[in-house]
């Protein structure tokens, strides 16, 4: 199989056809069928958008279009297990949290044949969709049942963006094609920025679930780890719900970021060292102002728009954009008693009418103590803070009141979009100086970005404390 890179076909055009037609000028042949391996879009020479496309494709004399440097080739691997390197033991390998990290790991074992047991603190699915819709109406929080905890983990009540570090292509290749196995599109195996949606990822999850439990996999739900059983430095078994003993050799931890009991308790048994992090606001927009900025007037034949954003304060501080949801909710993704915090969250279609994204400042021990958990202790400081001022619902306030150090009385034109009930509160009164000075000066600068964005309507919401 033959791969073409950096096919430029207009947006306005008929793709398929036109793509079928560059395809038939280049190697001078009738084409039928092709594979889309890659599409991004290149909007830097306004008005003029194109999608940009590598295809791969079956031709006659491939060794010919090799030769004059028209295209590369390409070999279908797959992602395999080398079954000689796995360990056999009758003790069974036991996975704490069934998130994206869990889910995975479970799958691979077994898969492998090892028929891993996991434990979930929280609740299956659909039992925990009901947990998170019930707390968004009636404000009453399920502590371990909620948008942070439960089957598929805090990314299943988010955008679904699928994003990683690892260079690795094949396993990536394994991951995506594993996740439309189980019901996502087929678009996110050649889109450059490809996403599931935490409508269609609900069904995902559920099917991925059932893929390991017909492998031989065991899940507990509401099943939390409380303790380690150590032995000569060794894992001899763990504690679920401070009651029932499992022996294990292979202990793997996928956690998570909010299982603040949890890390406490490991820091039992394992060193830990404080790390940099960031917290700030949520803003929204309406979609339909950074598909302008982002695509001009023919924004219309594109999708919702996205951004990535990044500024250094005059005092050397970073401040950037992060999980940014086009056509999204802003949610209450708390899941601590007396303390809130908030997230992003898109459907499939990304229709929502407003945009959002976290705008966040980094912080490091030198702000917040060099001890274990004064990182922790700092998130829930802040998360206690926006519980107060926003009266045990979201903290709101539209930007040129935050700037201004006061209430707001009412929207402007920004129509507010939450999941969660919300509240008119001084955000300032929730973080440090040093970080509203930080998050509005940002904010300013970004609107030479994007026009707008600073906009005295925009929408500020608090408090985004688990980047």
């Amino acid at each position: 199989m033959l791969r073409v890179s950096n096919i430029k076909i207009n947006i306005s055009l008929d793709q398929d056809k036109y793509i079928k037609k560059k395809l038939s000028s280049i190697f001078d042949q009738d084409i039928k069928e092709y594979k889309i391996n890659k599409r991004s879009i290149d909007a830097r020479h306004k008005p003029d958008i194109y999608y940009i496309y590598e295809i791969d494709i079956d031709v006659k004399n491939e060794k010919e279009y090799l030769d004059l440097g028209i295209a590369s080739e390409v070999f279908d691997e797959e992602y395999k297990i080398d079954q000689s390197k796995i360990k056999k033991s009758l003790k069974r390998p036991i996975i704490i949290g069934f998130g994206p990290a869990g889910i995975f790991c479970s799958y691979i074992l077994a898969k492998a044949g090892l028929k891993p047991i996991i434990f979930e603190r929280g609740k299956q699915i659909d039992e925990r969709i009901k947990d998170v819709e019930e707390f968004w109406k009636s404000n009453n929080l399920n502590i371990n049942s909620n948008i942070q905890f439960g089957e598929g983990g805090a990314g299943t009540f988010s955008d679904g963006k699928l994003n990683t570090m690892i260079k690795e292509k094949i396993r990536q290749k394994f991951v995506f094609k594993t996740f439309v196995e189980c019901g996502a599109p087929e678009e996110i195996l050649y889109l450059n920025k490809p996403h599931i949606g935490t409508d269609v990822l609900r069904t995902v999850i559920k099917n991925l679930r059932n893929k390991i439990i017909e492998l031989g996999g065991e899940i507990h739900y509401n099943s939390c780890l409380t303790n380690i059983n150590v032995d000569n430095n060794k894992i001899k078994s763990i504690v679920i719900n401070d009651q029932d003993e499992y022996e294990t050799d292979d202990l793997v931890l996928a956690i998570g970021h909010s299982a603040r009991d949890t890390f406490k308790m490991l820091h039992n048994f394992l060193e830990m060292s404080p790390k940099p992090f960031a917290v700030g606001v949520r803003v929204q927009h309406k979609q339909d102002l950074i598909n302008k900025n982002q695509y001009g007037e023919s924004y219309k034949l594109l999708p919702p728009a996205d951004y990535k954003l990044t500024y250094q304060t005059k005092d050397g501080r970073g401040v950037y954009s992060f999980c940014m949801c086009p056509g999204g909710f802003v949610v209450n993704s708390s899941s601590e008693n007396n303390r809130l915090c908030i997230n992003g969250m898109s459907n499939h279609d990304r229709d929502e009418e407003n945009a959002n994204s976290a705008i966040v400042v980094t912080i490091s021990p030198s702000d917040y103590g060099s001890d274990i958990f004064d990182g922790m202790k700092f998130q829930e400081m802040l998360e206690n803070k926006a519980y107060i001022e926003g009266k045990r619902l979201i903290p709101v306030s539209l930007y040129k009141d935050y700037k201004l150090n006061q209430v707001s009385t009412s929207f402007g034109s920004i129509k507010p979009i939450f999941k969660g009930g919300y509240s008119f509160g001084n955000i300032n009164n929730i973080f440090p100086e040093y970080i509203n000075n930080s998050l509005k000066e940002a904010i300013d600068y970004f609107n030479t970005k994007i026009k707008g964005f600073n906009d005295d309507d925009t929408i500020i919401a608090a408090v985004e404390a688990r980047t």
